[in-house]
């Protein structure tokens, strides 16, 4: 039994969708791991992890224009507004999707269906660089 770490940056252009599963996938595929279980953690509060259709982007769409419609941003709702009108509603967001997911690793493959892909959700409207770090178990 092994357990190995790595960590990867993520910079974002403000709200959406990013797609990180060729990096975690390049850095699995390194790896002498066969079959195991991968957790992958962000470590920030105002933006998440999501597993979602990777072939359509307009899911990726929809799903922006639905939480930005579920949790609006209108300082005027929240008593936390101290980093500006996306504040809040980004923790709020955070707080409804993942902050990390854990798949199976089974004979070197990460075990995601066809259409899905690993996504950072970023709810902030600036830039930022988010970390994801992963932590592999198995043998």
């Amino acid at each position: 039994m092994q357990q190995l770490f790595y960590e990867i940056e993520v910079k974002t252009e403000g709200q959406g969708l990013y797609d990180f599963t060729q990096q975690t996938i390049s850095w699995l595929n390194s790896q002498n791991i066969i079959n195991g279980m991968l957790n992958i953690n962000i470590l920030h509060t105002s933006a998440s992890l999501v597993i979602q259709e990777n072939a359509d982007p307009d899911v990726l769409s929809d799903l922006k224009t639905f939480f930005d419609k579920l949790v609006p941003m209108d300082n005027k709702l929240y008593k936390h507004t101290t980093e500006g009108k996306d504040d809040m509603p980004a923790h709020i967001k955070s707080a409804l999707t993942n902050n990390n997911l854990t798949l199976s690793l089974k004979n070197k493959k990460l075990m995601l269906g066809t259409w899905q892909g690993l996504y950072l959700f970023e709810h902030r409207l600036e830039k930022h660089i988010r970390v994801l770090t992963h932590h592999l178990i198995g043998d």
